[in-house]
């Protein structure tokens, strides 16, 4: 569509854009674009809200020398334990190692280059990278291993360390609810990073439990506006693994 001018549309052409649903039912096709070497957000906190439909499409895809931001690597078997099996993950940036046996053999026999972080300040870097700020300061990690090399800096008295920024070139994150738009609804604990890696992507896709029509969402109920979404994914069952089964006797 074009203007008076002959030029194109801006109008149009965004309208085109509004009309267009973001639901796909494969995701091979979009997992085909992440090249080796590529950065990857994943979310999801321990074995909540990770995007396992994403991670067995990368199993198939068998790109390799990852560098994948989780707050942690989940179990053996499951999760992004299972693209360290494969031996797919070249560096992990995470804030635990977890209850993932191989993530820890990796790690002390330095086949795995891992950047172990302060979680609030993993939190922090990856809403930095969606804010578009580039570094801040805080005073977690002062005075120890996780200092070494950056720059520090006193305010008020007090030794600050500066952290910068985490972006990716493909976010993978897991909802609850979403719709066609991308509008997404996370649940309990999977708000702890999935939120914020939404908006540190170049491309981001979004698995969802399930899909509802375009303006049921109540709009002071959606924490990822659909605007940071490309590709929304319905999976047809979530394990939802317990990482550690606690019982009382």
């Amino acid at each position: 569509m074009v203007g008076i001018s002959g030029e194109p549309c801006f109008f149009a052409s965004l309208s085109l854009i509004l009309l267009m649903s973001k639901i796909i039912n494969d995701l091979d096709p979009i997992v085909a674009m992440v090249k080796d070497g590529d950065t990857l957000m994943l979310g999801g906190f321990g074995l909540c809200g990770i995007p396992e439909y994403s991670i067995t499409a990368l199993l198939r895809a068998g790109v390799r020398n990852l560098t994948c931001i989780s707050n942690n690597a989940g179990v053996d078997e499951f999760g992004i334990g299972l693209l360290l099996q494969s031996r797919q993950v070249k560096k992990m940036i995470s804030s635990y190692v977890g209850e993932n046996d191989e993530f820890e053999r990796q790690l002390l026999s330095g086949e795995l280059e891992v950047e172990l972080l302060p979680q609030g300040t993993l939190a922090e870097r990856i809403r930095a990278g969606g804010a578009g700020i580039p570094a801040f300061f805080t005073p977690a990690g002062v005075g120890t291993e996780v200092a070494e090399g950056k720059e520090t800096r006193e305010f008020d008295g007090k030794t600050y360390l500066m952290e910068q920024w985490l972006k990716a070139d493909f976010s993978f994150v897991k909802a609850w609810k979403g719709d066609e738009k991308g509008n997404l609804i996370y649940k309990g604990t999977a708000r702890n990073f999935n939120p914020m890696m939404a908006t540190a992507g170049k491309i981001v896709i979004a698995e969802v439990e399930e899909i509802v029509p375009v303006g049921s969402l109540d709009p002071n109920h959606i924490h990822t506006p659909g605007i940071y979404i490309d590709y929304v994914f319905k999976g047809d069952s979530f394990e939802k693994r317990i990482e550690q089964r606690t019982v009382k006797g």
